[in-house]
């Protein structure tokens, strides 16, 4: 019997899935692959949690794949050798996939899928992802796409699929199958495209109304922001999904007598929807420049800024351990729990590549790798301007006491992610090195011995960094890089009405 395809890339569900649809049209056999390679598990930027979490997503997948009546394989080898066992087992009509955003990695791997492919006469079809377009050379006429893309309907998911044909070759199950241990993490994330569905709902329905004012702490972005990201990461669910239901709620709260937390629900889903195009927005850098993750956006400005990697400074940055509680306290959650909100996402890069003027693709793939919800081309775009190598983007220098003082000012946060410092009274917590010896030693928290003196002063290396990045930026070289980029990458939403030009320096201390 003649068999479809569908290779399965991050795309974990049923509904708005075109390659499922292709195959649930036809009249062939429905097998489904999810690849685990081991060339990628040798990646920087890829962690067992990344793994462990796709490989329980494809799981929850291949469940129901079987009840519809298909069948679908999880499989531990290289993608072209994967197809060549397939091959001699299958008669294989088409190998149906979604393009896949990815690294450099991904990207060379897909050309020579390709290559074989056209070698052994199949035909091999990639469907568009979410609103990222493929084969754009600069950004003219992104956004008219992005916003034809989010209208096109929904695929339904299918009703029926059929496979048989014998199952001739093993599937795994677990991450531990290929010899990965996935650190554990505090918090439980489920795998599906119902558990998705369900979070949104919770979101646009209890948790959501206070998004726009609670996302950028990390004490409330826990709850309040959508905690969508892991599940939007491994295609569980859409962005044309997401944003068609969201619509849904905004037109149906505008029904409502106006209330002040319906004036709030509007809002905070007008904001979500807003960060929901830069979703694509991100990912687009990637899909047109690949090399993000190996190579600098502005290489000239990068070689200039001379960051070399301080393994001392590197080692406590990513253990949480400067010296500095609110910072220290973020890295742990992320480390904890595989996620933190965007907000300060943005400060720990800032913090590693201003203040610790530590090198950016190793600090880059040390968070990739701590995320659940790890995007690359979201994630390589925001490492490309955090450590300011783009050259086109204002200076974020994020300064670590205003961010503790405006999002922990009572350090409750601090106090429960750094338990060293649960007993330091609220006037101190965020600069305990300021107490007095006497008082450390009534309090049993002597700072250098039992918490770390802070790394080096933090205001006066920020400051240091951001006059160096400007000083690295100053060659006409650099500027002409500079506009060789914006005219590839940067944005086309033209604002209403011009903006006056400010002369000196664009930084924003935050």
């Amino acid at each position: 019997m003649k068999v479809d395809i569908v290779w399965f890339k991050r795309d974990f569900r049923l509904e708005d899935h075109a390659p499922i649809n292709a195959v649930a049209t036809s009249n062939n056999d429905f097998l489904g692959i999810f690849i685990v390679e081991p060339s990628r598990l040798r990646e920087q930027d890829t962690d067992p949690i990344h793994v462990d979490w796709e490989i329980k997503c494809a799981v929850e997948l291949q469940s129901r794949i079987r009840k519809l009546g298909g069948e679908m394989l999880i499989l531990h080898d290289e993608v072209i050798n994967a197809f060549e066992k397939l091959k001699t087992k299958y008669l294989i009509s088409n190998v149906y996939s979604h393009e896949e955003i990815g690294t450099e990695w991904s990207y060379q791997r897909d050309i020579k899928f390709g290559k074989w492919c056209k070698t052994n006469n199949l035909n091999w079809k990639e469907f568009p992802t979410n609103a990222v377009v493929r084969r754009l050379y600069n950004r003219d006429n992104w956004y008219k796409l992005r916003t034809e893309r989010l209208g096109q309907e929904i695929i339904p998911a299918p009703t029926k699929l059929k496979f048989d044909n014998e199952l001739e070759m093993d599937s795994i199950s677990s991450v531990r199958e290929i010899g990965l241990i996935p650190r554990e993490l505090r918090d439980e994330y489920k795998p599906g495209e119902f558990e998705a569905k369900k979070n949104l709902d919770t979101f646009l329905n209890q948790r959501g109304m206070n998004y726009r004012y609670e996302m950028s702490s990390p004490i409330t972005g826990e709850n309040s922001c959508s905690r969508l990201s892991h599940y939007i990461s491994a295609g569980c669910i859409t962005i044309k999904q997401i944003t068609k239901i969201a619509n849904k709620r905004v037109a149906y709260l505008k029904t409502l007598e106006k209330t002040d937390s319906r004036k709030k629900w509007i809002a905070s889903i007008n904001s979500f929807k807003s960060r929901l195009a830069w979703h694509c927005h991100f990912i687009q850098k990637l899909e047109l420049q690949p090399t993000l993750g190996s190579k600098a956006m502005n290489y000239i400005l990068d070689k200039r800024l001379k960051r070399e990697l301080n393994s001392e400074r590197f080692d406590r940055w990513s253990k949480g351990d400067t010296g500095w509680p609110f910072f220290d306290a973020c890295m742990r959650q992320l480390i904890a729990t595989g996620w933190i909100n965007f907000r300060m996402r943005a400060m720990l890069m800032s913090v590693a590549s201003y203040t610790l003027w530590l090198p950016w693709k190793e600090t880059g793939n040390y968070l990739a790798r701590q995320f659940i919800d790890y995007e690359p081309g979201i994630h390589w775009s925001q490492v490309s301007m955090q450590s300011g190598t783009t050259g086109i983007n204002t200076i974020r220098a994020y300064s670590i006491l205003k961010q503790s003082t405006d999002h922990d000012p009572d350090g409750v946060y601090i106090r429960k992610w750094v338990p060293e410092l649960r007993n330091i009274p609220t006037h101190y917590i965020h600069e305990p090195w300021k107490m007095t010896g006497e008082m450390q030693s009534q309090l049993k928290c002597v700072i250098g011995d039992d918490y770390p003196l802070p790394i080096i002063d933090e205001k006066k290396s920020r400051l240091e960094g951001v006059n160096r990045s400007y000083k690295a930026r100053g060659s006409a070289e650099v500027r002409k890089t500079s506009k060789r980029i914006n005219k590839k990458h940067g944005s086309r939403k033209k604002p209403n009405k011009l903006k006056k030009k400010t002369k000196g320096r664009q930084t924003k201390l935050t």
